[in-house]
Parts: C-alpha cells; sequence; structure tokens
C-alpha cells in the first residue's frame, strides 16, 4: 500500500495516540478525530490533519481505523453520526478496540451494505506496547482485507488473522480471561506472603523466571507492591470485557465458574468507586475482603 494513501483513525486516547503517532512516523497521511479534542494537540503537532468531527475525518479515507471505548462508542461514531457515510465505497475499517463478538458482527454487516470492508482487530500490550509498536493484534475478518490491512498494522504490532468477522473480538475475550484471572491469582499470592511475614517484593523476585512467572507478575505485581494504580486499562474496561466473556460463553453453552468470581471481584470493585483505577487494583478489592 502506498505511504501516502490516506488513513482516518478515530479515538485519539491513551492507546490510539500512540497508535497514531506510529502511522505518521511510518510516513501515512492521517486524518484524526477524538471527542476530546484537545487530545489531538501532540499528532498535529507530528502532521495529522485534525478533523471537527468523525465525518469529515473519514471523508476519501482508504482506511479507517477506530480506537474507541466500547461498542455503543462505535456505532454512535460510524453510524448515528454518518461517518459511515462519508467512507468511500471499496474502503477498510478497522476496529481495534474491545467489544463483543456479535457487536463486530453487526458492524460489518451494517458497513457492507455501503460496500465498505471491516476487520475487528482488537489488541494487547498496553500503551508501552502501542508506543514501541509490539502489540497483540488479533484479526476477525476475510483474508483478502487481512491482506490488505497486513502492511499497515505491521508498524502496530503482530497482526495474526484468527478467523471471520467477530473472532478477533473472541481472542481478546480469551486475553482478557486469562489477564483478569492472572490479576486475581498475583493479588492473592503477594497478599499471602504479605500476611505471612515475607516481603512480597522479594517474594515476586523469587519467583521470576519459574512457571508462576508472567508479564502480569512483572508489571501488575509491581503496581500492587507500589499500591500506584493509574490506570493504563482501568478496571471498568476490564469489567465490560469480563461482561461480554460471560455472554460469549452463554452463547456457546459454556460455564466460566473462575471468570464469574472474578467478574464479581470487579464488579464490587467499580461499584465502589475503583472503575477509573488501573485494573490491577482488583489488589485493593481482595484485600478489602481479607480484612
Amino acid at each position: 500500500m502506498a505511504s501516502l494513501e490516506p488513513l482516518a483513525f478515530l479515538g485519539t486516547g491513551l492507546m490510539g495516540s500512540r497508535m497514531a503517532t506510529r502511522l505518521l512516523d511510518a510516513g501515512y497521511a492521517l486524518r484524526v478525530w477524538n471527542r476530546s479534542a484537545e487530545k489531538t494537540a501532540p499528532l498535529a503537532a507530528r502532521g495529522a490533519v485534525v478533523a471537527a468531527t468523525p465525518e469529515k475525518a473519514c471523508e476519501g479515507a482508504a482506511l479507517v481505523f477506530t480506537m474507541l471505548s466500547d461498542a455503543p462508542s462505535v456505532r454512535a461514531v460510524l453510524f448515528d453520526r454518518g461517518a459511515d457515510r462519508t467512507i468511500p465505497r471499496g474502503s477498510l475499517v478497522i476496529d481495534m478496540g474491545s467489544n463483543a463478538p456479535p457487536d463486530a458482527r453487526e458492524h460489518a454487516r451494517r458497513l457492507a451494505v455501503r460496500g465498505i470492508t471491516h476487520l475487528d482487530a482488537p489488541v494487547s500490550g498496553g500503551p508501552g506496547g502501542a508506543e514501541q509498536g509490539t502489540l497483540a493484534i488479533m484479526v476477525g475478518g476475510d483474508e483478502a482485507a487481512f491482506s490488505r490491512a497486513r502492511p499497515v498494522l505491521l508498524h502496530l504490532g503482530r497482526p495474526t488473522l484468527v478467523g471471520p468477522s467477530g473472532t478477533g473480538q473472541l481472542a481478546k475475550l480469551c486475553n482478557q480471561t486469562i489477564v483478569a484471572l492472572t490479576i486475581g491469582a498475583v493479588a492473592e499470592a503477594l497478599l499471602l506472603a504479605q500476611a505471612g511475614g515475607a516481603d512480597p517484593a522479594k517474594v515476586r523476585e523469587a519467583l521470576a523466571g519459574g512457571f508462576a512467572d508472567s508479564l502480569i507478575m512483572h508489571v501488575h505485581g509491581q503496581r500492587m507492591i507500589d499500591r500506584s494504580f493509574a490506570p493504563g486499562g482501568p478496571s471498568r474496561l476490564q469489567l465490560k470485557d469480563l461482561r461480554n466473556i460471560l455472554a460469549a460463553a452463554d452463547a456457546a453453552g459454556l460455564r466460566l465458574p473462575l471468570a464469574s468470581h472474578v467478574a464479581q471481584l470487579y464488579e464490587s470493585l467499580v461499584a465502589s468507586g475503583g472503575g477509573d483505577l488501573d485494573h490491577s487494583a482488583l489488589f485493593l478489592e481482595i484485600e478489602r475482603m481479607s480484612s
């Protein structure tokens, strides 16, 4: 794909701003929009064109990226506000936010009516992965659309086509199942270490390289030890994902007891005012229950 082919990027928050920056640095002509316009200023300084509305951002765009918080936000931007009417026929919409599989399939169907192709391509790796271009990108859609998008996605991370429309979102739900349960396991282990008289930081150090080691142990375990919960991934979004996980399990006739229990813990954390804390703040909820 030619580097000057116009791209649109809708949603330039914590993740989207870093992803859009990588596309600009790769030489793509980029038009951006964000609900809070001030968040687009650093991108404008790097050469992005800031659009006043999503409809304007999408005019003439060959590829449209969305990085929005949930499916209602995607529907509002693409369909309710009418951005889909300004995206040219033959263009490709790549939704990189985390939504439920049925939402992805519905968006794909509605765009197809207008001759627009859709990929659901949620990511994992957090702001650090977005900044470094090392995101895991789980893609659902047809192979031709994936082949078209892949050269651009490679600037953002490691894209993998996992199946038809909706399965990218399903893969992200699998990812979030492991993330949520592992955060809970790390929190309980560190609380156990502390209650038993061991130094939690030294226990984390001792476990490094063993079977219990993980990126979550390194990153979120450190946040728990430091009691520093400024959001990378807010707990309210982890809860949204857990609700989608349980809905997908129910649709498949599965019962996921561990995910169900962790979802209840996140429900309590968010209800008590922790929704904007990092999802590693599940540590605080388990600590509260223990005391």
